[in-house]
């Protein structure tokens, strides 16, 4: 285990990270140990740079490979690395509150193979799946689809807010 300090939480981590369940938090606080190999509670970022792109997260997801070089500066390398809350503050940072609409905007691009591309499709939503190690067929995220999007095989921008300020799926 990891000497990252615990966070006195109480339905939020810490007035900080506001944008955080305390569940999120700790999600995040469990990656950082991942990586935190010597359990200093610090981590080095041009090696989580590298395990990253060991991982080929330089071309699977931009957005998360671009947070790890910004963290990779002399200020970093000078203090051994970046702590748990710089970690955390670089993840919330990046991808936002997922409750606003800008939020949801920076979640809503990590689905898109394309950039340019306006709405979620099955392909879209395959990739992401096999990224988190998940085994779908493609009549269940046709399916996904289907239930939540207006015209059944591609979900756009406006479709994917609803879901995400509602927290429920049709």
């Amino acid at each position: 285990m990891s000497n990252i300090p615990k966070k006195n939480v109480s339905n939020k981590a810490g007035n900080r990270f506001q944008s955080l369940s305390v569940e999120e938090y700790e999600e995040i606080k469990q990656a950082f140990e991942l990586f935190d190999t010597t359990n200093s509670g610090r981590i080095n970022p041009s090696e989580l740079k590298q395990a990253m792109q060991s991982l080929g997260f330089d071309s699977r997801n931009p957005t998360i490979y671009e947070m790890i070089c910004d963290l990779d500066t002399p200020e970093a390398h000078k203090r051994g690395g970046i702590d748990i809350e710089q970690f955390v503050d670089a993840i919330n940072n990046k991808l936002g509150d997922k409750e606003s609409r800008a939020g949801c905007q920076r979640i809503f691009q990590l689905f898109l193979s394309d950039p340019d591309a306006t709405s979620i499709t099955s392909n879209d939503l395959k990739k992401i799946a096999k990224e988190l190690g998940e085994n779908m067929s493609k009549e269940e995220l046709d399916d996904m689809l289907k239930r939540a999007s207006s015209n059944g095989h591609e979900l756009t921008f406006e479709e994917f807010y609803q879901i995400m300020i509602k927290k429920t799926f049709p």
